[in-house]
């Protein structure tokens, strides 16, 4: 491992120089042609055949010729945000409204860079290494797709990284069991009746309609969820009405649900249905809402988190990896491969007092990450893998 971390930091500029240029280029999710074709470029100067799955997922499949046995699956995600970025970088977002404020960019070429080292090195270790390259994360989609392309098929583990501005650069969170919620994206839509401010009788105000709901979601919260189980209803976006004397017609609402049990996910997706439907039928309304859900809790596999622990310990001594890191009501889709193949999410800290962007949470227009830590972040790829499929005397 003493060897693995000179080489990687030999790879300092590269791993910089990748990352500001995938910063530069953020893309949304189902639309990373970019990202997909600059992911290709690399590989194939590293001589790692690839696929693509779906139009921007991209399969890089690399074959160790040495004496250890197993496959093991490396994910990093390739998606940007609609945000606006604030931070003003030599490497700032040259797309407006787009940018990288997630740390995708960062997983992009902490994998590439791994990649780059273990085909340089395929003597050292056998079995086989599945590289993936996920669309869509933040969208809640792009992971099935490689699911039922049969990447999880056979394999041992599974494993990913993703940056943590809450934790120091120089350190990993490796928390067993869970980590993240299950989230769910719903949109209401809510049919009224138009007419006159003046003679609300004659119409079914949606506006109103809309409005009560919001409110009422979050009652469900305080009064119909256990205290001591997390769970999150929020309403981000409300559109409706056309005239400021005139009761809305139509109104529509989107918003996300999160929760820590697939026993609490459907009580509370039941519980939504049902709110909704009862205030547009008091109101004189009528409602559809649509489910789309996200990603499943994310829940560590405790044997593989010693692993990768040991892999840490390894690379950088003892005292680097935080086990107790606080359960996030956020989400990761990294749990659909969870699903089926045994696998950990390391979180790689990346917040750093010197550089105060790197201390902003995600999804800020200001986001950015230590690149110092990009160096570990790779070292966490390259290193779990030569500890799953290197044998050793």
């Amino acid at each position: 491992m003493r060897n693995l971390k000179k080489a990687l930091e030999r790879e300092r500029s590269y791993l910089v120089e990748l990352r500001r240029d995938f910063h530069r280029h953020p893309e949304l999710g189902l639309c990373e042609f970019h990202t997909a074709k600059r992911i290709e470029e690399e590989l194939e100067r590293f001589r790692i055949p690839h696929r693509r799955v779906g139009e921007t997922g991209v399969l890089g499949i690399l074959r160790g010729d040495g004496l250890g046995t197993g496959t093991i699956v490396l994910r990093a995600d390739i998606d940007a945000l609609p945000i606006q970025e604030t931070n003003p970088v030599e490497y700032c977002s040259q797309t407006p409204g787009i940018m990288h404020a997630c740390g995708h960019d960062a997983h992009t070429a902490c994998l590439l860079a791994a990649a780059k080292l273990l085909s340089e090195r395929r003597a050292d270790f056998g079995g086989e290494v599945r590289l993936v390259f996920q669309p869509a994360e933040e969208i809640g989609q792009g992971a099935r797709p490689f699911v039922e392309a049969g990447v999880l098929d056979g394999a041992d583990r599974v494993f990913g990284i993703h940056t943590a501005s809450d934790l120091p650069s120089g350190t990993i969170g490796l928390k067993p069991g869970l980590n993240n919620a299950a989230v769910d994206h719903f949109r209401i839509m809510i049919l009224g009746k138009s007419a006159h401010v003046s003679t609300p009788q004659l119409g079914a105000d949606a506006l109103y309609i809309a409005s009560h709901t919001v409110v009422a979601l979050q009652s469900l919260v305080t009064r119909l969820t256990s205290p001591v189980e997390p769970v999150i209803i929020g309403v981000g976006k409300l559109v409706s009405g056309t005239a400021y004397n005139a009761l809305a017609e139509t109104a529509e609402l989107e918003g996300t649900t999160r929760s820590v049990s697939q026993e609490s996910r459907e009580r509370i997706r039941e519980l939504v249905s049902r709110t909704v439907s009862g205030i547009s039928d008091l109101y004189g309304g009528t409602t559809e809402i649509q489910w789309t859900d996200f990603a499943p809790p994310l829940i560590n596999d405790p044997q593989v988190c010693l692993e990768a622990a040991e892999a840490v310990e390894a690379l950088l001594g003892e005292g680097r990896t935080v086990t107790d890191r606080e359960l996030s009501l956020g989400g990761d889709n990294f749990a659909e491969f969870q699903i089926h193949t045994p696998g950990a999410y390391a979180y790689l800290g990346t917040g750093n007092a010197a550089y105060p962007h790197t201390l902003l949470p995600n999804h800020n227009g200001g986001f950015d990450v230590d690149e110092e830590a990009l160096i570990l972040g790779a070292g966490l790829y390259a290193g779990y893998t030569f500890f799953k499929l290197a044998k050793r005397t």
